[in-house]
Protein backbone atom coordinates (compact mmCIF):
# COMPACT_ATOMS: atom_id res chain seq x y z
CA UNK A 1 0.00 0.00 0.00
CA UNK A 2 1.13 3.47 -0.92
CA UNK A 3 0.35 6.58 0.90
CA UNK A 4 1.63 10.08 -0.23
CA UNK A 5 3.41 13.01 2.23
CA UNK A 6 1.46 15.98 2.05
CA UNK A 7 1.66 19.67 3.34
CA UNK A 8 3.95 19.78 6.59
CA UNK A 9 4.49 15.87 6.77
CA UNK A 10 1.33 14.65 7.05
CA UNK A 11 0.51 11.09 5.97
CA UNK A 12 -2.89 9.87 5.88
CA UNK A 13 -3.72 6.40 6.95
CA UNK A 14 -5.82 4.82 4.64
CA UNK A 15 -9.64 4.02 6.39
CA UNK A 16 -9.03 0.34 5.75
CA UNK A 17 -5.90 0.11 7.67
CA UNK A 18 -7.50 2.34 10.85
CA UNK A 19 -10.36 0.26 10.49
CA UNK A 20 -8.42 -3.38 10.86
CA UNK A 21 -6.07 -1.67 13.91
CA UNK A 22 -9.12 0.07 15.29
CA UNK A 23 -7.15 3.89 15.11
CA UNK A 24 -9.73 6.39 15.88
CA UNK A 25 -8.90 10.18 15.87
CA UNK A 26 -6.48 11.28 18.74
CA UNK A 27 -4.79 8.16 19.32
CA UNK A 28 -1.16 8.34 19.90
CA UNK A 29 0.90 6.52 17.48
CA UNK A 30 4.41 5.85 17.79
CA UNK A 31 7.06 6.36 15.32
CA UNK A 32 10.69 4.37 15.52
CA UNK A 33 12.84 5.20 12.70
CA UNK A 34 15.29 2.16 11.51
CA UNK A 35 17.39 2.78 9.15
CA UNK A 36 15.62 3.74 6.36
CA UNK A 37 12.29 2.53 7.87
CA UNK A 38 9.60 4.19 9.49
CA UNK A 39 7.64 2.08 11.97
CA UNK A 40 4.27 3.02 13.70
CA UNK A 41 2.83 1.33 16.19
CA UNK A 42 -0.84 2.57 17.78
CA UNK A 43 -1.14 2.73 21.23
CA UNK A 44 -4.09 3.16 23.56
CA UNK A 45 -2.98 5.53 26.03
CA UNK A 46 -6.28 5.57 27.97
CA UNK A 47 -6.29 1.90 28.63
CA UNK A 48 -2.61 2.27 29.74
CA UNK A 49 -3.64 5.09 32.20
CA UNK A 50 -6.46 2.87 33.23
CA UNK A 51 -3.94 -0.07 33.80
CA UNK A 52 -1.66 2.03 35.88
CA UNK A 53 -4.70 3.76 38.10
CA UNK A 54 -5.81 0.59 38.85
CA UNK A 55 -6.04 0.55 42.83
CA UNK A 56 -5.42 4.31 43.27
CA UNK A 57 -7.56 6.93 44.68
CA UNK A 58 -7.59 8.83 41.18
CA UNK A 59 -10.25 8.16 38.94
CA UNK A 60 -8.87 8.00 35.55
CA UNK A 61 -12.55 7.85 33.96
CA UNK A 62 -13.54 11.40 35.45
CA UNK A 63 -9.67 12.55 34.35
CA UNK A 64 -10.26 11.53 31.07
CA UNK A 65 -13.68 13.05 30.59
CA UNK A 66 -11.61 16.22 31.60
CA UNK A 67 -9.57 15.87 29.57
CA UNK A 68 -12.02 15.28 26.42
CA UNK A 69 -14.30 17.97 27.65
CA UNK A 70 -11.25 20.68 27.29
CA UNK A 71 -10.04 19.30 24.09
CA UNK A 72 -13.66 19.96 22.69
CA UNK A 73 -13.45 23.73 24.08
CA UNK A 74 -10.09 23.86 22.50
CA UNK A 75 -11.22 22.75 18.66
CA UNK A 76 -14.38 25.28 19.41
CA UNK A 77 -12.15 27.98 19.73
CA UNK A 78 -9.96 27.49 16.99
CA UNK A 79 -12.90 26.56 14.12
CA UNK A 80 -13.92 30.04 15.78
CA UNK A 81 -11.02 31.36 14.95
CA UNK A 82 -10.07 29.82 11.69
Amino acid sequence: MKVRIGKRGVIVVPKIVRERLGLKEGMVLDLEVKGDELILRARDLWAELRARGEGTEIDIRMFERELDEAEDKWLERRTENA
